[in-house]
């Protein structure tokens, strides 16, 4: 497997960033124009403004899920070059190593057994996902850290998960078990601002730290020995990483449930866009974002009226970008 520096910003990333967040825009617009009807251009932009007969279902029914689009997208982009830049690998992100179905058992251990306020499944998914995350990392230490066994280690673990999250649905009501299988493909319908509030606030947070991260991750991606010279605290640094990319996992599945593969690409294609010889967080924030609102968008228009969760969209692409990654990585 490649091993993936944090290397230094590329003459044209700030250009394709820009590129991606206007053409995340773009996205995100037409969204807002497609529900269960087509409301045109116009009518869109007089919805946002607060005029018109569709302002209601502009502003509080659609706009609600294109911004979770948007700030998961950002969230779950992060959280993966985080953990790519961990491991050095590009097989290193959430999805694959397990926190993502740490996460999804942990809410779903509440939803089943306790009821589960908003507030409680939250508290489950961070719980767990930090436990996953600490079995995973302190079981790939043995004969020294490696990017590759902790890879591995995750994939089984997330197998353990899985099945220990089946067996909960097996074992619950029925109607939390509907509820939990529906909610176990990951999907931002019916999302309200209320739903959205705690999240975007969290992702706000994490991303500022991780910006403030972002210089040391540059010096750490050059050797320990370097990061040390210059000044970089490296076990305040992978912590402070560990526990935002944690935090950007657990909190996107406790508000929509386990969106896979996003943390996985948005990476990989960010750096390969700007051309970067690692795997930098501004990219992979935005190509999340973009990826994220535009499955959700075919997600809504493939089955309309009746809309798929935006899980079996991101599924079903990444399969295939992960066959892909695997061939070219066995090649090399």
């Amino acid at each position: 497997m490649s091993v993936l520096p944090a290397g230094p910003t590329t003459r044209r990333e700030p250009v394709v960033c820009v590129l991606i967040a206007l053409a995340t825009l773009a996205v995100a617009f037409v969204a807002l124009c497609q529900g269960a009807t087509w409301t045109t251009p116009g009518e869109t932009l007089a919805g946002l403004l607060g005029r018109g007969d569709q302002s209601f279902v502009i502003t509080q029914w659609r706009s609600p899920q294109v911004a979770a689009g948007v700030v998961f997208g950002i969230a779950l982009g992060l959280a993966g070059a985080v953990f790519q830049n961990l491991t050095r690998n590009p097989l290193g992100s959430p999805d694959v190593i397990g926190l993502d179905a740490g996460a999804w058992t942990g809410a779903l251990l509440v939803v089943a057994f306790a009821g589960g306020t908003a507030g409680q499944v939250a508290g489950g998914a961070v719980t767990t996902a930090t436990a996953t995350a600490l079995v995973i990392y302190l079981l790939s230490l043995k004969q020294g850290f490696s990017g590759l066994r902790l890879i591995v280690i995750g994939i089984a673990v997330n197998a353990m998960l899985t099945a220990v999250s089946s067996w909960i649905v097996l074992r619950a009501e029925l109607e939390v078990a509907i509820a939990g299988t529906a909610w176990s493909a990951g999907s931002l319908n019916g999302l309200d601002w209320d739903e959205v509030a705690w999240p975007f606030a969290v992702v706000g947070v994490l991303a500022a730290v991780l910006a403030g991260q972002s210089r040391a991750l540059h010096q750490a991606a050059l050797g320990d020995a370097v990061a040390v010279t210059t000044g970089v605290r490296l076990g305040v640094h992978r912590f402070v990483l560990v526990v935002a990319g944690v935090g950007a996992t657990a909190t996107v599945t406790a508000a929509a449930g386990p969106i896979v593969f996003v943390a996985l690409a948005a990476p990989q294609i960010g750096r390969r866009l700007t051309g970067s010889a690692g795997v930098p967080l501004l990219p992979a924030a935005l190509t999340g974002a973009l990826l994220l609102v535009t499955a959700d968008l075919v997600a809504q228009v493939v089955t309309r009226p009746v809309p798929l969760p935006v899980g079996v969209v991101t599924t079903a692409v990444g399969g295939l970008y992960l066959i892909w990654l695997l061939v070219k990585e066995v090649k090399r």
